[in-house]
């Protein structure tokens, strides 16, 4: 899962212009590099596990959203939550990196996976901050049922074509 160009990946998503950038499998060798290029266009930034979020605007709060199922060891931390001053008003933003549907004997193994899902939907639902965003991997389509506590919470984009990453033409749109 490791990034063989940290620095390529960073100037991409400067190019791209968003206001905000949410990374995932962010490991200790490459962070660092992330810092580097991100940060001049990019000055605020919270990493927390192997997720993290740079933004241009500042950042007012942020903590640790746990997300980790309980099959899973302590310490695996793939979700953040930050509040964002933008020019119109406070943001929270969220980075999540849910579990991977496994493929095994007995077909798809997505429990993990949705519940996961279950505990990042009820942080979002009781979210005070009025504007809500929510940035990640989630390891499964839009209309995934596994991720039906969050996607039964958040709007679709009003325009465009709503690609997840920086890309002309992807293949499939996911999460």
């Amino acid at each position: 899962d490791e990034n063989p160009d940290p620095a390529g990946t960073a100037r991409a998503l400067v190019a791209a212009g968003g206001d905000l950038v949410a990374l995932e499998e962010v490991v200790v060798p490459a962070l660092a590099v992330y810092e580097d290029v991100l940060g001049a266009d990019y000055p605020h930034h919270v990493v927390h596990g192997t997720v993290g979020i740079w933004s241009k605007y500042p950042i007012t709060e942020e903590r640790l959203v746990d997300i980790r199922p309980r099959a899973f060891e302590e310490g695996w931390n793939r979700g953040l939550r930050a509040v964002v001053r933008t020019p119109y008003g406070d943001v929270a933003a969220y980075v999540a990196h849910l579990p991977s549907v496994r493929v095994g004997a007995r077909g798809l193994a997505s429990a993990p996976r949705d519940e996961s899902a279950r505990m990042l939907g009820n942080a979002v639902r009781g979210e005070e901050v009025g504007a809500v965003i929510l940035m990640g991997d989630l390891n499964g389509t839009v209309d995934d049922r596994g991720l039906g506590p969050l996607t039964s919470q958040l709007n679709v984009a009003e325009r465009g074509f709503a690609f997840s990453y920086p890309a002309g033409l992807p293949l499939a749109r996911i999460d």
